[in-house]
């Protein structure tokens, strides 16, 4: 009860000056741990074969000593551990470590080189069909299975030739009938299959299964699928040559001694070459040609072992054979396999893969003869969709020989294409493959060769597709700039189809906004408005025209400029799907955030960007993910930080509560509209320097009101306390006293409303620690904040104290005594005849009340009710279980009293020695933190003022827990 009448008189100037840290002057030529370190770094990085510019490497940083590598004396102790390994270990990681290298030895081709692994999942998804297929199954018969331990060798040597035999018989199921997404789950079936059997030591059977998948690859009945199929089936064999390989090498190991990577044949050993032998005497033994040469080009790399010159003497060969291959899609795939071998084995030898080519052109005049016409014919299929069935083949064999090729083979190359006759299909593929800046510079060449081409063949506007996506990646002459995009655009534009068009359109709107002002994307986007509107044509082509959005916002980043360009909101207005209409607002909206430098008040952005913004917010619905709304919450308050209208205040604010209104549904878009008034009401208040006119008084008090209109709106409860406590600092600081007091009050009666558990990021919690975080925030404020005259002394403190009191706290929670010690701390400063802080313009209650001594007399009774209950508290803590709780709250509440009460006050010293002899009664007190306590008070006694400290140490025993 004497807490207050006796509370320690503070002068706070005095005691901050003490309390500063002492300044040392600092020379800062000498080195420091934290002096920052100049790194340059810049990376060498190609990309894949299109947009591959190269930039060159190099990090360097500053040379100094690093203080934490000193204290080592230059030796990392994981470098020791790893020294000290056991040596099997190291030679087993070694191992695998080869292993993986040998798994990737396409190392001499370089990152720039686009993988066929890259491709693979564009040829699945465009080369499609709904027509049912058939596939001849393996039926494996109990012969296939491995001889047991005992048989003789003669008898298994003949057991696998009456296997092989077997095959060739026929024993195998077709099955007719079967939709794609069937076919693909057999030919997957048959690729487990094979890693089955050759896990089980079946290897004739895994053959079996490979040779029956390579003969697929001569079946052309379901033609359009042709592309497809092939990249299901080499799947198999590059899996089968894979397990050959390894299989073979497996056998090199020597004395737990693996080969090197670049080893010779003379150090394999002669089982591991016999056994290569084998594999290739096996599959020369292979009647029909087809699966023949697939199932030997997937083993090319084992030549390794056989001889230095081995894959260089079988490439040739192999080129040879495909000749004898009559149909020339078959033909073309083939020749694209054994290039894609080659690539991987033997990059170097560039040759066999030009004769490759060369076979092939030689070769060329088939696609157009008879039989193919015939054929056609059957199965009902056009010259432009077969002809574009070769581009996947032909473009990985061009982009193999055109890879690091110099410029005079692309430029003979180009010639050969030139002579040929209906050459459209090669061209095409010429533009895929070369260089992007080998296209670039001779696009008027390239457009001479497309305008000749024959238009009943392959595709005149996937040509133009082609050289468009060149020349998005590398520039034109400049002077041949507009004449391109006029004659490409004068194919584009006469397009019927709306999908061909839009594929075509969507690559060119690249090169012009790349190489041209708004004018031209303006035309160029009413052309695709035109062309994709009747008939809802857009509904079909969404990804397209996304990708249109996307680079046109890519290359015009100025919002004022894109705006203005005139059909750009009519092509917004195509997307009429919702989900892909929000994903382009918000492509939008990210754009404006990364590229805006400056606030706007553009009205032009404004209204287009709050209509996107609007768009977005509409699409908010009870099943929205809440990681969604957050995005599109960001994205909105991305915009809102950007719009100032400067100095007129007055619109500022009418552009927030028409914002407001938009966006009512997101409410952290509502959170940052509070805070953005709260800040405008702060700069109107900088902008007078705190003396506000009749005009400035009343626009503050309007964003105040609009602050405490909103509030309530939001459902989160302590981010509606936290507002009420920040608007009410707001108003405070602006002199609109009624205001301030009604966001108090507000805060106060919204205390009892806190539940038990809160959600935090998805995880219930007990809301206790964030109460008492929010609590003492408000003590802080309360300090400043003036009685109202009409309601008493203390009054906002008084309702707190009440709520604090009513409210239902957990049995096993100190927090209500934790708040009631920070209350007497509120309680002490207010008794001071100068409080520690005041609010600019507002006479706090140290002024309004002059140090009166009834003001002080209520102050002490609130601080005995306080004391009694925190007293009362401790007493319910005496029991067994809850001791260790007494002693942390009593020696919290010591320090309070050290902290703030007078202590040569005789009542207050000995309910002082009184906590601190409860804090160690029972052993639970932490004895460091004692004898800290006790050395503090002993440095405070020897201050000025502070000697009765002295006394107080020697009346504070310290006990040991024993």
């Amino acid at each position: 009860s004497c807490f207050l009448r006796h509370a320690r008189s503070r002068n706070y100037v005095s005691e901050s000056e003490v309390c500063k840290l002492e300044s040392i002057p600092l020379d800062f030529a000498d080195y420091h741990p934290l002096k920052p370190i100049t790194v340059t770094e810049s990376k060498t990085k190609k990309m894949n074969r299109k947009g591959s510019t190269s930039s060159t490497s190099s990090s360097s940083s500053s040379s100094m000593m690093d203080p934490l590598s000193s204290v080592l004396d230059g030796t990392d102790p994981l470098s020791l551990f790893a020294a000290a390994a056991d040596p099997v270990t190291t030679a087993a990681t070694m191992d695998s470590t080869r292993k993986k290298r040998d798994k990737d030895d396409g190392s001499a081709v370089g990152s720039d080189f686009e993988p066929w692994s890259s491709k693979r999942c564009d040829i699945l998804a465009r080369y499609t069909t709904t027509e049912k297929l058939s596939i001849n199954l393996y039926m494996g018969s109990e012969k296939g299975k491995a001889t047991t331990t005992g048989s003789a060798v003669s008898e298994k040597v003949r057991t696998r030739l009456e296997e092989l035999d077997d095959l060739e018989e026929g024993s195998q199921k077709e099955l007719l009938n079967l939709t794609q997404q069937d076919y693909m789950n057999r030919i997957e079936e048959l690729n487990q299959s094979l890693k089955d059997a050759w896990s089980s030591d079946q290897k004739v059977k895994a053959l079996k299964i490979v040779i029956q998948c390579s003969k697929l690859l001569s079946d052309t009945t379901v033609i359009q699928f042709y592309p497809s199929k092939f990249v299901l089936i080499t799947d198999i064999l590059d899996t089968f040559g894979k397990l050959v390989y390894e299989r073979i090498l497996s056998m090199c190991v020597d004395s737990r001694v693996s080969l090197p990577d670049n080893f010779s044949p003379e150090s394999v050993n002669d089982t591991a070459k016999e056994t290569c032998l084998n594999w290739f005497f096996k599959i020369a033994s292979i009647r029909e040609l087809i699966p023949r040469f697939y199932v030997e080009a997937a083993i090319l790399k084992c030549n390794k072992f056989l001889s230095k010159m081995g894959i260089s003497e079988c490439l040739p060969r192999l080129t040879s054979m495909i000749r004898g291959i009559g149909d020339p899609l078959v033909a073309v795939y083939a020749r694209a396999y054994l290039c894609r071998v080659g690539m991987e084995v033997a990059p170097q030898l560039k040759e066999s893969l030009n004769k490759n080519f060369f076979d092939f052109l030689l070769t060329f005049k088939q696609i157009h003869g008879d039989t193919v016409q015939n054929q056609l014919v059957v199965q009902c299929v056009e010259i432009p969709l077969y002809l574009t069935l070769y581009s996947p083949a032909i473009d990985w064999i061009l982009q193999c020989i055109a890879y690091r090729a110099p410029e005079v083979l692309l430029t003979e190359m180009m010639e050969r294409c030139k002579k040929l006759g209906n050459n459209a299909l090669l061209l095409n593929s010429v533009m895929s493959a070369f260089r992007a800046e080998f296209i670039a510079t001779r696009s008027m060449d390239f457009i001479g060769m497309i305008k000749e081409c024959d238009e009943s063949g392959f595709p005149k506007h996937l040509l133009f597709r082609s050289l468009g996506l060149n020349l998005a990646l590398a520039d034109p002459p400049e002077n041949d700039r507009l004449q391109i995009l006029n004659e490409a655009w004068k194919v584009i534009t006469k397009l019927k189809n709306p999908q061909d068009y839009i594929n075509c359109a969507e690559v060119w709107v690249e090169y012009t906004c790349r190489h041209f002002t708004k004018r031209e994307v303006n035309t160029v986007l009413a052309d695709v408005i035109k062309h994709m509107t009747p008939d809802r044509a857009f509904e079909d082509a969404y990804p397209q025209l996304q990708s249109i959005i996307q680079k046109v916002i890519t290359y015009i980043y100025d919002f004022s400029l894109l705006f203005s360009v005139e059909k750009f909101l009519p092509f917004l207005d195509m997307f009429q799907k919702e989900s892909v209409r929000v994903e382009v607002c918000k492509c939008i909206m990210e754009s404006f955030i990364k590229h805006q430098q400056e606030s706007t008040k553009d009205p032009v952005i404004l209204n287009a960007l709050l209509h996107i913004c609007k768009t977005m917010h509409d699409s908010v619905n009870a099943l929205t993910l809440e990681d969604e709304k957050r995005m599109l919450a960001a994205l909105i308050n991305g915009f809102i930080k950007m719009v100032s209208f400067g100095r007129d205040f007055e619109q500022q604010l009418s552009f927030y509560v028409e914002a407001r209104s938009m966006f009512c549904n997101l409410e952290p878009v509502l959170v940052q509209l509070i805070h953005s008034v709260n800040q405008l009401a702060m700069e109107t208040r900088k902008v007078m320097k705190g003396n506000h006119s009749r005009k400035t008084a009343a626009f503050v008090r309007a964003c105040v009101a609009f602050c405490f209109i909103t509030i309530p709106s939001l459902s989160s409860i302590f981010t509606r306390l936290n507002l009420y406590l920040h608007s009410g600092q707001v108003a405070l600081a602006n002199q609109c006293l009624s205001q301030a007091d009604a966001f108090f009050k507000a805060a106060v009666s919204l205390v009892p409303e806190v539940p038990k558990m809160i959600s935090v990021d998805g995880k219930m919690r007990p809301s206790d620690a964030f109460l008492l975080e929010f609590l003492c925030n408000f003590f802080s404020t309360l300090l400043v904040v003036p009685d109202h005259p009409e309601q008493g002394v203390l009054f906002l403190v008084r309702g707190l104290l009440n709520v604090i009191q009513d409210y239902t706290w957990e049995d096993n929670s100190d927090d209500k005594v934790r708040i009631y010690t920070n209350v007497l701390h509120l309680l002490s400063a207010m008794t001071q005849e100068v409080y520690i802080y005041h609010v600019d313009k507002v006479d706090s209650n140290d002024t309004l009340y002059g140090g009166d001594s009834k003001f002080l007399a209520e102050i002490n009774k609130l601080c005995e009710t306080v004391i009694a209950q925190i007293l009362d508290h401790l007493k319910t803590l005496g029991k067994e279980e809850t001791l260790k709780r007494q002693s942390q709250l009593a020696l919290y509440f010591f320090n309070t009293i050290l902290a703030h009460g007078d202590l040569r006050n005789n009542k207050l010293n000995q309910l002082s020695v009184n906590l601190w002899n409860l804090a160690q009664k029972h052993g639970f007190a932490d004895t460091k933190t004692m004898v800290k306590t006790l050395e503090y008070i002993k440095r405070r006694s020897k201050q000025p003022e502070m000697s009765h400290f002295t006394d107080l140490a020697l009346r504070l025993p310290l006990q040991s827990r024993t």
